[in-house]
């Protein structure tokens, strides 16, 4: 059995609804693949004035994407900087918490409960990009290769980087690990340089764990959102390798138009992305990928 399924599954779980600045549609197709391995949150209104969205991409198992979906805005809320609206330091927390919750018996033992198969230890890890937004600031915490991208006067304003293997900053920590870089990957193996669990990566106990092989650190972008900002596009790696950041914008603007946005024309734009990039066939190997989508519209 290799990847891929003999036919894709077209069938995509959405969940819309609404806070006091926001309204959001998150959309979950399956595809090609043989298993589901993406969590996301979409919380409006967590607290007053603010509103958590985020996309986790598993791999090796779908365990640590749903351990982080159930957990990280229980532990987001309860983070000190976070009450004292210190946001971009309560998100690299946050982040980190994961991993050393991951760590202890009881999260092993969640993590037990979370999987397809019945293999002893678990390989997974996951990708996070979460978007904050609190009254105008936006901010999005990324750690992997999911991506947030701002609608800003019609144009994509990125709101994130990804972490590969061979990027300079990521290679020099990789090498100094211990580890190396071939064909793009850690160790000839995973090719991401940053995301949460992924635990055998991480245990040289001589090590920071901003230091390992692998780290769980989010990079954090920060702006101010004003009139000219229409949506925030969020998503895994699938839903951005066949087209362009303006072409994807391009695909959701012309679904939504020029009429009033609500959630169930929100829901439309999001299903119908996801339909456009499915790949008819999986000779060419991009579209093929499990596919998450957050579409959060920022209310005038």
């Amino acid at each position: 059995m290799g990847p891929y399924l003999s036919q894709p599954k077209r069938d995509k779980t959405t969940t819309t609804g609404q806070g006091k600045s926001v309204i959001f549609a998150a959309s979950e197709m399956q595809g090609w693949r043989n298993t589901m391995e993406d969590a996301h949150i979409h919380k409006p209104d967590i607290v007053q004035d603010v509103s958590v969205f985020g996309v986790f991409d598993g791999h090796g198992g779908r365990e640590v994407a749903y351990f982080v979906e159930k957990h990280f805005v229980e532990e987001l809320t309860k983070n000190k900087n976070f009450k004292d609206q210190k946001f971009e330091e309560a998100l690299k927390e946050t982040f980190l918490r994961m991993d050393e919750l991951l760590m202890t018996p009881e999260g092993q033992k969640e993590l037990n409960q979370y999987k397809a198969t019945d293999t002893d230890e678990s390989y997974a890890g996951c990708t996070a990009n979460v978007a904050l937004i609190h009254k105008n600031t936006l901010y999005v915490a990324n750690a992997g290769d999911s991506r947030s991208v701002l609608c800003r006067n019609n144009s994509n304003y990125d709101m994130s980087v990804d972490h590969k293997p061979d990027n300079p900053e990521e290679k020099t920590r990789i090498e100094r690990a211990g580890g190396f870089v071939s064909d793009g990957r850690v160790n000839g193996n995973l090719n991401l340089s940053r995301a949460l669990g992924d635990l055998e990566y991480k245990r040289d106990s001589k090590l920071r764990a901003n230091e390992q092989l692998i780290i769980a650190l989010p990079d954090v972008k920060k702006v101010e959102l004003g009139p000219q900002d229409k949506f925030i596009l969020m998503g895994c790696d699938g839903v951005f390798e066949t087209l362009n950041h303006q072409e994807l914008l391009k695909q959701v603007n012309s679904t939504l138009g020029q009429s009033q946005v609500t959630e169930e024309l929100l829901k439309k734009a999001a299903e119908d992305l996801l339909d456009q990039l499915l790949a008819p066939d999986t000779s060419q190997g991009t579209g093929c990928d499990n596919m998450t989508n957050i579409l959060v519209y920022l209310k005038k």
